[in-house]
């Protein structure tokens, strides 16, 4: 787990400069760093740079840039490939110097060409330069859960874990990227490939991008929507089966995620994916792993008392941490430091203190992200097949309201809440994300009429060629939600600390695997995660596990409403917005302190604005960290 970055510019960019972009990840990698620049034909010069977190080999052969024994290749690379020692085996011919997996990506370059990256399973954000070919490629792990910026200013190309390097190279300009702040708000986070500034994006989960003679192309060797078209043609039928290449896959890689040169633990809120990986890496351990949790006063969102029953009942050796809101507001002064493009899940407070409890003790911990999206596992998807269920009436509901002498009064604003949701949820490419209008409406008017905007919903959902709503918006979540909001919250939150974190139902196989299952067999009467419900209770007494949902809670309306509530009035005073020329001033100023002084956004809405309020209060804060 480290940092990289660097360029392939016409530019004169020194190897200073290069070192004092490097440093701005210094909390991703405190172990060791390295810079170099190298010359290549067309007056373009390549400076590659990494900040390393030493978790293999630990000795400096393992230091970066990393260069073929023939010279021809230079990697910076940051994560863990999972499946080295294997493919060190079939590359026995190579004459490796080191026992880390950044050497095996060099050898396996030059035996398979950039094609090497359909053999890697795990998760990775690198730059691999070809001096043979004089071509810079980046690669970017199959579900994103490793970060990748690029910009592109004409025929200069500069690259970075985060944006904090970038924003340090010389010549870039912070222009903001207006059409993507409606979605930012309505979201709370910013989607691959966009990014909050002009000409920097996101390279793409499971994408290639190669930079040669001045020119960049683009592809993905890795996509949701086809990888599972093409795994759902080779169904496993038969659950008994299926439960068992299932758990065996998920043993596997725990297992290969529990490798590790230095202290590694697992997170355990108490719930079925953290509890099943920590079993497993139990069973695959000596001695009792250690396992780290908070907990929260307030009852309702409190989780501790049942990490702590499947803790004591597995053997591990346990750490919990009660936190309150004064340890969590302390946290948000930091946000914009750590989160450097504008991040508004706010259960990224509690996730950092999560991630420095376990820092204390080890440098790797195994979670249980991904379970929701892969095996059915939100709230949402419910909803989600009842509105399925309701869509045809709901269109006779949306049609009648429309009919001559009927659209006049006003009929379907009348209509109770979710009747008028299901009612007006006519759009084809948006079917699964259906929710109040007016919240759209006015995340489009804090940034003016809303005209060049990018819509609030990802108007993709054609794309998936999957009738069933719930299935559908499980490949949307993967494709969106889970590396632009979740990966991306785990990813800062840990690196923070320094912290590795690796999720072994993330697995390139695990993944892959479960677009073969039936949808009965992870939706089953209702029950949804079932297939992995019922492996975890191989392990653990289904009674310490059955229980409803419960996320990381932060009080944002008390919060906004309270102590932060000049700092949200300074930031929503009308001249200041005006002379800033982003949000429309008037609006804004006007919205805010109607939820300042009611809780809601405006007279009569009836709904709370605490997020759209939290995510507009972030990118203020966010704005004058970097750009004030």
């Amino acid at each position: 787990m480290c940092g990289i970055c660097g360029f392939v510019s016409k530019r004169r960019i020194s190897l200073t400069q290069l070192k004092e972009m490097n440093d701005e990840m210094y909390h991703r990698g405190p172990d060791d760093s390295g810079e170099e620049i190298c010359g290549m034909s067309g007056g373009y010069s390549v400076g590659l740079a990494q900040r390393r977190l030493s978790i293999l080999d630990l000795s400096q052969l393992g230091h970066q840039p990393m260069h073929s024994e023939n010279g021809r290749i230079s990697l910076v690379y940051n994560g863990e490939i999972y499946n080295f020692q294997e493919l060190k085996e079939e590359l026995s011919d190579y004459p490796f110097r080191s026992d880390c997996d950044t050497e095996v990506i060099l050898a396996a370059y030059l035996k398979w060409g950039i094609r090497c990256v359909d053999r890697l399973n795990g998760m990775f954000a690198m730059a691999l330069f070809d001096r043979e070919e004089e071509k810079l490629w980046l690669v970017r792990d199959r579900i994103g859960k490793k970060p990748l910026y690029y910009w592109l200013d004409g025929e200069n190309l500069v690259f970075a874990s985060e944006l904090k390097p970038i924003m340090r190279c010389p010549g870039f300009s912070k222009a903001i990227r207006r059409d993507i702040l409606s979605r930012y708000l309505y979201q709370q986070y910013i989607n691959a490939p966009e990014s909050v500034f002009e000409k920097v994006y996101k390279l793409e989960p499971g994408g290639i991008l190669e930079f040669s003679g001045g020119r960049v192309k683009t592809r993905k060797y890795w996509d949701v929507k086809e990888v599972y078209a093409g795994q759902r043609k080779n169904p496993v039928k038969d659950y008994g089966q299926a439960r068992q290449e299932l758990k065996e896959l998920l043993k596997k890689a725990t297992a290969a995620r529990m490798i590790s040169d230095v202290p590694l633990g697992a997170f355990l809120s108490g719930g079925y994916d953290s509890s099943l990986i920590t079993a497993i890496a139990q069973e695959h351990s000596g001695e009792p792993v250690k396992t780290f949790s908070i907990g929260f006063y307030e009852e309702k969102y409190n989780e501790a008392k049942y990490a702590r029953q499947v803790a004591d009942y597995l053997g591990t050796k346990h750490t919990q941490m009660y936190i309150d809101e004064p340890m969590m507001f302390e946290l948000v002064e930091s946000i914009p430091r750590y989160y450097d493009e504008p991040f508004a899940d706010s259960s990224q407070i509690p996730s950092m203190l999560v991630a420095a409890l376990a820092k204390e003790k080890v440098t790797v911990a195994l979670s249980g992200d991904g379970g929701d999206e892969f095996f059915c596992g939100y709230n949402i998807y419910e909803n989600v097949a009842q509105a399925q269920l309701l869509d045809l009436p709901g269109g006779l509901v949306h049609g009648i309201c429309r009919l001559p002498g009927v659209s006049g009064l006003g009929l379907e604003d009348k209509l109770p809440f979710r009747v008028r949701v299901i009612a007006g949820n006519r759009k084809k490419e948006t079917k699964t994300q259906f929710g109040a209008g007016s919240y759209i409406l006015m995340a489009k008017r804090m940034v003016g009429d809303g005209e060049g905007q990018l819509p609030c919903h990802y108007e993709i959902e054609s794309g998936y060629e999957e009738g069933r709503w719930q299935i559908r918006r499980m490949l949307l979540d993967m494709d969106t939600y889970l590396p632009g909001d979740i990966l991306c919250k785990v990813d800062r939150a840990s690196m923070k600390y320094s912290l590795e974190t690796r999720c072994p139902i993330l697995d390139r196989d695990v993944m892959e695997y479960s677009y073969r299952l039936p949808h009965r067999f992870k939706y089953h009467r209702g029950d949804k995660k079932h297939i992995l419900k019922d492996i975890a209770c191989d392990y653990i007494p289904r009674e310490l596990l059955d229980r409803p949902k419960v996320g990381f809670g932060v009080p944002l309306d008390k919060w906004l409403r309270g102590p932060l509530k000049e700092q949200l009035l300074d930031y929503s005073e009308r001249g200041y917005l005006k002379r800033q020329g982003i949000f429309d001033g008037e609006y804004v100023s006007r919205m805010i302190r109607e939820y300042i002084r009611t809780g809601d956004g405006g007279p009569g809405t009836g709904a709370n604005y605490s997020k759209l309020s939290w995510s507009f209060f972030i990118f203020e804060q966010w704005y004058r960290c970097y750009c004030g």
